[in-house]
C-alpha cells in the first residue's frame, strides 16, 4: 500500500507499507478527499516529538471498503465523513464528567491517526469504533463541506464553545487561518455582538468578513491591543486564540474583562513557553477564565456540524481554496501546506479510483 507521510523527522515522501489491519468494531476505507493540515507539517517538523515511517493526514472523506463483523450502521461503498479525532468509546478517559472525548486514553489520544496509527493520505486506512465515529454523507452536503467539518469547523467552533460566546459578546479571535475563521462563523452564528479577527491576509480577511467579522485588525496599524480597546471603548467579553504565538495569551489577558474567558485553540509547539506576569491575571484574582482544548471527535458531533451546513447556516467549502486532482497530489498539496504561500487558506485533494 503506498502512503504519503514522514520518512523521519525532517524528511517526507512516499512510503510502501502493509494495508491496515482492522477489527470486528472498525472498518477500512480509502479517501475520495483529504485536505493537509498545519498539524501534519507540525509533525512533519518534530514538534509533535520523533516520528518515523509515519503516513500522515486526519482529514478525509472516504469510501468503506471493507466492515468489521459486529458494525451495524455501514458497508461497503458508503461515502462516509471521517472525525479527525475517532475515540475508543470503550475507554472511562471519555466517560468523566463533562469529559471532552478527545482525551479518550490520555491527553490527546483518540487523536490516532497522527499519533498512534498511520494517517488518510493512504490507499487505504483504517477507522476504529466505526458506528460510533462515521457519519454516511447527508444528502445535500457537498463533499468539500464535510470535509471541512472533521476538524477546522470542529476545532473552531470548540473554542467558541469554550470562550462560552452569548448574545451581544463582543469577542476577539487571533489568527483568521481555516480554523480562526471557524471561530469567526461560530461566534456570529453564537449570537455574538462585535468580532474582532486579528490577521493581515487579505482573501483570509474577507472571508472573515464574510462569515461575520465586525473589524480586521492589523499588526500593520500599529499595537493590536490598543486598537481593539479602542474600538470596543473598553475591554471585551472573551477572546479565542487560533494562532500566533505563546504571546498571544498575554494580550488576550490584556483585552478580556473581568470575569471573561479566554479559550485556546492553537496548537503550540512542545519548545513554546508561556510567559505571563501576574499581574496581567489580576494577580490571580481576575476572575478570567483560560481554557484550551482540542478538537472533539465522533459522530454525533460531526453530524451537529453537518446539520448546520444542511440548513444553510454556514458553508465551510469556502476555505478550500487550492484544489488537486488525483492521489498523487497529495505531495503536492501537502508541500504548499508546508510551505504556506500569502494566498493559502485551506488546500484540498479529490481522489477518483478505479
Amino acid at each position: 500500500m503506498k502512503g504519503y507521510g514522514m520518512i523521519k523527522v525532517g524528511e517526507h515522501g512516499w512510503l510502501e507499507k502493509e494495508k491496515p489491519t482492522f477489527g470486528p468494531m472498525d472498518a477500512l476505507v480509502r479517501p475520495i478527499a483529504i485536505a493537509p493540515c498545519s498539524s501534519d507539517t507540525h509533525a512533519m517538523h518534530g514538534g509533535s516529538g520523533p516520528k518515523e515511517n509515519l503516513i500522515l493526514g486526519h482529514e478525509a472523506v472516504g469510501e468503506v471498503v471493507e466492515v468489521g463483523a459486529l458494525v451495524r450502521n455501514f458497508k461497503p461503498g458508503d461515502v462516509v465523513v471521517v472525525p479527525c479525532c475517532t475515540p475508543d468509546w470503550n475507554e472511562l478517559g471519555v466517560q468523566q464528567r463533562g469529559a471532552n472525548n478527545a482525551h479518550d486514553m490520555g491527553p490527546m489520544k483518540s487523536f490516532k491517526f497522527l499519533s498512534s496509527k498511520d494517517g488518510v493520505f493512504a490507499e487505504f486506512f483504517s477507522v476504529n469504533n466505526a458506528d460510533a465515529n462515521l457519519v454516511l454523507l447527508p444528502e445535500g452536503v457537498s463533499v468539500d463541506a464535510a470535509l471541512m467539518t472533521v476538524d477546522m469547523m470542529s476545532t473552531g467552533f470548540y473554542g467558541v464553545e469554550m470562550a462560552d460566546v452569548q448574545l451581544g459578546d463582543s469577542v476577539v479571535v487571533f489568527g483568521i487561518g481555516p480554523v480562526g475563521l471557524m471561530a469567526v462563523a461560530g461566534a456570529k452564528l453564537r449570537g455574538a455582538g462585535n468580532i474582532y479577527a486579528i490577521g493581515t491576509r487579505k482573501n483570509c480577511a474577507e472571508l472573515a468578513k464574510e462569515y461575520g467579522a465586525t473589524d480586521i485588525i492589523s499588526y500593520k496599524d500599529g499595537d493590536l491591543v490598543q486598537q481593539i480597546l479602542e474600538k470596543e471603548g473598553g475591554k471585551v467579553d472573551c477572546a479565542i486564540i487560533a494562532g500566533g504565538s505563546a504571546e498571544s495569551m498575554n494580550q488576550a489577558l490584556m483585552l478580556v474583562k473581568n470575569n471573561g474567558t479566554i479559550a485556546n485553540v492553537n496548537f503550540y509547539d512542545v519548545t513554546d513557553t508561556f510567559n505571563i506576569p501576574t499581574y496581567l491575571w489580576g494577580l490571580g484574582m481576575s476572575d478570567i477564565t483560560i481554557r484550551g482544548g482540542f478538537c472533539p471527535g465522533g459522530a454525533y458531533r460531526i453530524k451537529k456540524m453537518l446539520n448546520l451546513i444542511q440548513a444553510g447556516r454556514i458553508a465551510p467549502e469556502k476555505l478550500l481554496n487550492y484544489q488537486y486532482e488525483g492521489f498523487d497530489k497529495i505531495q503536492d498539496a501537502s508541500t504548499v501546506m508546508d510551505e504556506k504561500p500569502r494566498d493559502l487558506i485551506k488546500p484540498v485533494v479529490h481522489i477518483k479510483w478505479d
